[in-house]
């Protein structure tokens, strides 16, 4: 039977963050992946150049983490952004900075990420073992006693910290283990739902995909509410698919859309699309009136088409009730009133997302009640920590998740090391 101070499972970013922050306080520690190789999902990442965090300072960090956001507070106060840069950067890695704050690798490749910090790992005695499918974690009277593996191998430890992801991206080897085993401690597991995820609607213009493949810029998208109100809103860009909406504004939209059909009663919910957020509708109507005045014998189908993408007029003007073929000469006040209305409120109908197999992220999770914010460990198992997408956490694309993984994983890991090393 094997004994560490520490056993961590799961060889993604916060497991590896974890293993290391132990490893560094002086514990006996043990890595254990059930797959063939190291930060499979870490190496995908940021389209597999890595977005290691974001340089945003942290209140606006937290704000881009609707999912539990708050509970980070404690872990970014020990392990910061700035701590992650600074930690990459002493193992050699430079970063650059890119649009929103996004950090990534000078070198543009994820690799260089997973092999510093496997590297680092290794430098620091961890024993990482591949190809470890751990079936349970065993709890005594006192507490965490170390794991069962698959292979009816036992392993002995002071603390276990879970660090197994959530169930995205599930090729990775993000699959849910960690859920039952949080369970068996007496924890809750809230309700697992998929978020950074492409939208699915059944509005006809979907369903016969004419504007599959129409891409929108700077436009704003919003969740409403079962009264009409704004649940939440995103301004960038998106994009219409054959099933419905993708794109990074449609992206961070789809975590809300579960929330609000539930209070719908189950009903499908409301999005609207203003394709020109910076104009209000009494400036858009002058401005567009101005441009039909200046080629008043033109058909407005074709003096818009510089204003508007030219497959979506057909769609807006059905809509509005305005004939293309109206001329500025003719212009009937209350279609021509509707069609404005229209571009600053165009409205479809969703059913719900994607599933888990087409997300980025993993809503839901370890009910964050249970877990000591400061320390990551549990409040209802001695020994026992949590840390990365297996919590109630999530956040945002754009190096907000990794940022809550390190943190979590960094703080998992110095305390359940400090512990191990003491007892």
């Amino acid at each position: 039977m094997k004994k560490f101070d520490v056993i961590v499972i799961g060889g993604g970013p916060s497991g590896l963050m974890a293993a290391i922050a132990a490893a560094e306080q002086g514990a006996n520690v043990a890595l254990l992946d059930k797959g063939d190789k190291l930060g499979r999902k870490l190496g995908i990442s940021g389209g597999g150049r890595c977005n290691v965090t974001n340089a945003k300072e942290i209140d606006e960090l937290i704000s881009y983490i609707p999912g539990g956001g708050r509970f980070l507070y404690s872990a970014l106060s020990l392990f910061s952004n700035r701590d992650i840069i600074a930690f990459f950067e002493d193992l050699g890695i430079a970063l650059k900075e890119e649009d929103n704050g996004r950090m990534f690798p000078v070198s543009d490749k994820a690799k260089s990420v997973v092999d510093a910090l496997v590297g680092k790992a290794r430098r620091l005695s961890v024993k990482l073992l591949v190809h470890h499918p751990v079936k349970e974690i065993r709890y005594g009277a006192e507490g965490v006693e170390g794991v069962l593996l698959i292979s009816g191998e036992r392993m002995d430890a002071k603390a276990v910290i879970v660090a197994t992801g959530g169930k995205s991206v599930p090729h990775t080897g993000s699959t849910g283990d960690g859920y039952p085993w949080a369970q068996a401690a007496g924890h809750t597991i809230t309700e697992l739902f998929p978020t950074e995820v492409p939208i699915v609607s059944r509005e006809p213009f979907i369903q016969s995909r004419e504007l599959q493949g129409l891409s929108l810029r700077d436009v704003r998208l919003s969740v409403l509410g079962p009264k009409g109100k704004a649940v939440v809103a995103h301004r960038g860009d998106m994009l219409f698919t054959h099933f419905g909406l993708s794109g990074p504004i449609a992206l961070r939209c789809s975590g809300f859309i579960r929330g609000v059909k539930q209070k719908n009663g189950g009903a499908d919910v409301t999005l609207a699309i203003d394709l020109f957020p910076d104009s209000s509708g009494g400036e858009l109507e002058r401005d567009l009136r101005r441009l039909a005045a200046e080629e008043p014998k033109k058909a407005l189908k074709n003096v818009l088409k510089g204003k508007l993408p030219e497959r979506l007029l057909p769609l807006l003007f059905d809509r509005s009730g305005l004939a293309a073929d109206t001329t500025y000469e003719h212009l009937p006040k209350e279609p021509w009133q509707a069609f404005v209305s229209v571009l600053k409120h165009f409205t479809l109908q969703v059913t719900g997302t994607r599933p888990f197999e087409e997300a980025f992220v993993t809503g839901g999770g370890v009910n964050l009640k249970e877990i000591d914010p400061r320390s990551m460990g549990s409040k209802l198992m001695a020994g026992l920590y949590f840390c990365g997408e297996v919590l109630d956490v999530h956040g945002y694309t754009g190096g907000y998740n990794i940022t809550a993984a390190f943190a979590t994983g960094y703080t998992a890991g110095y305390h359940a090391g400090q512990a191990a090393g003491s007892t």
